[in-house]
Parts: structure tokens; C-alpha cells; sequence
């Protein structure tokens, strides 16, 4: 097991190395100057010249290269043109509300979509299962942009117990100093008013994020099941006499769980990506609204330090889901061995 979370590590962390390479030649190579389009268009070409010597823009490429993975190396990610603070300093003080947005997210996933799956496979082709499927689609189908904007505006106009923009009300006073996340900081020190608080404004966009999620883990789950159901092992166990409960939830549900949570976690790494419109739709002050404002900014710095976070999301994601399957399944760290 030790070797095999080595090799997965190492095989992701070249993946990672890749990644950043790439986006620091694709940002290179956009058309237009960095320093010109920092600055706009009634900045001198002195003061472009003394931006392109201070982004190290006039070095030769190689050296550029060099220098960013350098930095890179150290959690140097340079500066940003738009706050003028170290691009690190911006991603950790926008970091604990994607993460607090995206663990809710999954949270939400797994107890909504996992046992609405066991029930489409147990009831499957009655009212309730064709309901669940339809129900499922729409999720799928659904952009989670266009689902963001519907809720807001629903909210403005019918609900307005959950709250439409933010993360905690300005009237109370809060400070989230020992994780960063509302949520767990609230619960750490009793301050049930923010806890109550941060959960009507979670609601709303982890909804709009959950919605897809939700509806592909409910089908995979209920093909899942219904494809174990038909196993030997399991007629074997009911014809012993085993209650219909334990088989399903003791030995259906382990052996079918390897599709879901391989879905599950596929979602949790692309959930950054999925977050970028539907923060910014919310004002929700994390990383991908961030990207967004650096983005339309043109802040370059700024901009491949995002697009490396959520790659480093995808890839920590992606280690966990192979451990978790490992655990669950070992014929899959088998199957991961003979391919190397």
C-alpha cells in the first residue's frame, strides 16, 4: 500500500509540475504585453518599461521559466497587479470559503444522492424510481450558472429566509481566526448565531453546485446497485437467511460504492471550476471569484496562481479518491500495479 501511494504521488506531482509549465508558456504566449495590459492604455513607456524589468518580463524565456519554478518551489506564486499583494497572500485569505463552499457541496451530494440511488435501485420501475430519474436528469442537464441565477432570483422575490450574496450577515461580528471556515470556527467557540447564519448563506450556492453532482452519483448509484443485486454472492447471502437489510447496506452497498465515490470524487475536483460563475453570482468571496475579478483584470500572476490551485485540487482529489478506493476495492491497487 506504502508503494503504491508513492508512485501515486509521484505521478501526480509530475502531472502537477506539467500543469504549471504549461500555463506559464500559454500566459507567455497570449498576444498583447503583460506590463501594457497591466498598466492600460495612457501609461508611458517608461512606466511600462520599469513594470516589464520588475515582472522579470525582459529576461530571456528560459531564465523566466527558471525563476517562476523556482519560486514556485518556495509558495512564491509573485505579485498581484490588482491588490499588490503576494498572489499566496490573496489565494490563503480566499482559500477557507471555496473550501467551506465545496466541503458543504460534497457533503450535500453524499446525503442527498446516495440514498436516493439505493431507493430508484430498490423501487426501480415504479412511480418513485421514474421520479427520481427525472428529477436526476434535470440536475444533470442543468448548468449550475443558469441553476445560480434562477435560485438567487427565486430567493429574492419568494424566499427570503436564505440570503442572496456573502458569507455571514455584516451585522455580526465574527472572527473565523482559527480555521477560516464560518462553519467549524462558529462551532469552536458556541457562536451558534454564525453557525445558524453561515448555513442560510451556504444553502443557496451549494445548491447550484450540488445540483449536477447529485443527479449523475443518483444514477450511477442506482445502476450500481441493481447490476450487484444480480450477483451470486448476494442470492447466496439472502438464500442463508441473511436480514434483506445487512445485504443491502452491509454487502450491496460496499461492492457498489466504488462507482459513486469514484463520481464523488471527480466532482470534488472539478467543484473549483464549477465555482467560478456561481461564486461570482453569489458575491461569494472565494477563490473563484477571485479568478473571476483577476481574469477580467488581466492579472496574469494572479490568474496562473488560481488556475494552479484547482489543479492541485484535482490532483489531492483524485490521491484521495485512489486511497479510498484502494481500501474499499484492492483489486484496484492491483489493477493500478500490473499497469505500471
Amino acid at each position: 500500500m506504502l508503494l503504491y501511494l508513492i508512485r501515486r504521488a509521484a505521478s501526480l506531482f509530475l502531472v502537477l509540475l506539467g500543469l504549471a509549465i504549461l500555463i506559464f508558456i500559454i500566459a507567455r504566449i497570449v498576444p498583447g504585453d503583460p506590463a501594457r495590459i497591466a498598466l492600460g492604455p495612457m501609461a508611458t513607456p517608461e512606466q511600462v518599461t520599469e513594470l516589464r524589468f520588475e515582472m522579470g518580463l525582459d529576461q530571456p524565456f528560459v531564465f523566466q521559466l527558471g525563476t517562476y519554478l523556482s519560486g514556485l518551489l518556495q509558495g512564491d506564486l509573485g505579485k498581484s497587479l490588482l491588490t499588490s499583494r503576494p498572489v499566496m497572500d490573496d489565494i490563503l485569505a480566499a482559500l477557507p470559503a471555496t473550501l467551506e463552499l465545496v466541503l458543504f457541496t460534497v457533503i450535500l451530494q453524499i446525503i442527498i444522492s446516495i440514498p436516493l440511488g439505493i431507493l430508484a435501485a430498490v423501487y426501480r420501475n415504479t412511480w418513485g424510481d421514474n421520479f427520481i430519474r427525472v428529477i436526476s436528469l434535470i440536475g444533470v442537464v442543468t448548468p449550475g450558472f443558469v441553476l445560480a441565477i434562477l435560485l438567487q432570483l427565486s430567493a429574492a422575490k419568494y424566499f427570503g429566509f436564505f440570503p442572496i450574496t456573502g458569507r455571514l450577515d455584516p451585522s455580526i461580528a465574527f472572527d473565523a481566526d482559527i480555521t477560516g471556515l464560518l462553519l467549524v470556527d462558529g462551532l469552536f467557540k458556541g457562536r451558534w448565531d454564525v453557525v445558524g447564519d453561515a448555513l442560510r448563506h451556504l444553502f443557496l450556492p451549494s445548491i447550484a453546485l450540488a445540483a449536477g453532482g447529485i443527479g449523475q452519483v443518483v444514477r450511477i448509484t442506482r445502476s450500481a446497485m441493481i447490476e450487484v443485486a444480480s450477483r451470486d454472492f448476494i442470492e447466496a447471502s439472502r438464500a442463508y437467511g441473511i436480514p434483506e437489510r445487512v445485504v443491502r447496506f452491509r454487502y450491496m452497498l460496499r461492492v457498489a460504492s466504488v462507482a459513486p465515490l469514484t463520481i464523488l470524487g471527480l466532482e470534488f475536483a472539478s467543484l473549483i471550476g464549477n465555482a467560478f460563475i456561481v461564486e461570482f453570482v453569489f458575491s461569494w468571496p472565494g477563490i473563484a471569484s477571485y479568478g473571476v475579478r483577476t481574469i477580467l483584470q488581466k492579472d496574469l500572476n494572479a490568474v496562473i496562481g488560481v488556475v494552479l490551485v484547482s489543479g492541485l485540487f484535482f490532483v489531492v482529489a483524485n490521491l484521495v479518491i485512489d486511497i479510498v478506493l484502494g481500501v474499499l476495492d484492492p483489486r484496484h491497487r492491483l489493477r493500478e500495479g500490473r499497469s505500471k
